[in-house]
């Protein structure tokens, strides 16, 4: 399959959307992106590359981060353990909703709302020695790219501002499910969250997801067949909050969106891609990657479905 050609045919196909919604702008630092950036790369598990636009431009993964997370807490701790502090249910609610969680007694509904990935966050405190470092190199290994890091200026700037996060880490703290200090557990997500990649990095770091047949090894991070089938099938049904069944609906693809404009998703046993456009939709997501995404499933005949 001519995958460039579609990419090409994809671009000029979304170019009447550039103009439309606006970068995360209650985050100072992501306020300041310029929106005005499109970016795709495609990997597939055979060694094809695939690219466009402002592929290699870094940009703040945001919630991308946490299917990192979710990972490594299934490596270093037992999935009942695990699913005892969090849900497996799309949440139907903002990422960051109070009121779902007070309705749920401090039990996230799943890893990739934002109360969720203050829970793996605090997880990982718990579990790991020097959770920030271990963090890093793990997604360096995945990608291939030792200049991959942190932002600290991203990360302050998240932090700066991070009243409605901190109120739900208090209010996991108060019903027992959050068991470090909260500054340490807010401090460690933003930082996660901080991380900065481009959509190449991202691609070739989600081919290990999209490996589903065999068992994942990277970095001291091991999960079985199992385990990575099931972080997949939570990429389905909620990687993209509230937006999850449109996505699954109009894409067809288990995936992740961050508030940076980014987007990942894999086709099991084939590829992952990755796009890039700051301009996101009411429910904090790219648009132009949104439309790039349905269009590549239309033209491709590959949804998973």
């Amino acid at each position: 399959m001519d995958y460039q050609s579609i990419l090409e045919n994809i671009y000029r196909e979304i170019k009447p959307f550039e103009k439309e919604g606006r970068q995360a702008s209650y985050i100072p630092a992501l306020a300041n992106v310029n929106p005005d950036q499109f970016g795709v790369f495609l990997s597939t598990l055979s060694g094809e590359e695939y690219s466009l636009g402002n592929y290699d431009t870094k940009f703040s993964i945001q919630s991308i981060s946490k299917v990192f997370s979710l990972a490594i807490c299934l490596s270093v701790m037992e999935q009942d353990e695990l699913w005892t502090r969090i849900g497996k249910e799309p949440s139907g609610s903002a990422f960051n909703s109070l009121v779902q969680l007070e309705y749920e007694h401090g039990k996230p509904r799943n890893p990739f709302i934002n109360a969720g990935a203050l829970v793996m966050a605090d997880i990982l405190i718990s579990k790991l020695e020097n959770p920030q470092e271990f963090y890093i190199a793990f997604l360096r290994e995945l990608c291939g790219n030792d200049a991959v890091s942190y932002s600290p200026e991203v990360a302050s700037s998240e932090q700066g501002c991070s009243y409605l996060n901190a109120s739900i880490a208090y209010l996991l703290k108060h019903h027992g499910n959050l068991h470090n200090d909260v500054n340490d557990v807010l401090h460690f997500y933003c930082m996660m969250c901080s991380v900065e990649m481009s959509c190449k990095d991202l691609s070739r770091a989600f081919l290990a997801f999209a490996r589903s047949s065999e068992p994942f090894n990277h970095a001291g991070v091991s999960l079985s067949v199992s385990k990575v089938k099931r972080i997949n099938a939570i990429m389905q049904t909620c990687g993209f909050y509230d937006e999850a069944g449109d996505f699954s609906f109009l894409v067809g693809l288990p995936g992740k969106s961050g508030v940076g404009g980014g987007i990942v998703a894999i086709y099991p046993s084939k590829y992952s891609i990755a796009v890039w456009s700051p301009r996101l939709n009411e429910k904090g997501n790219s648009i132009m990657g949104m439309k790039a995404l349905e269009l590549f499933t239309t033209e491709t005949s590959e949804s998973i479905f």
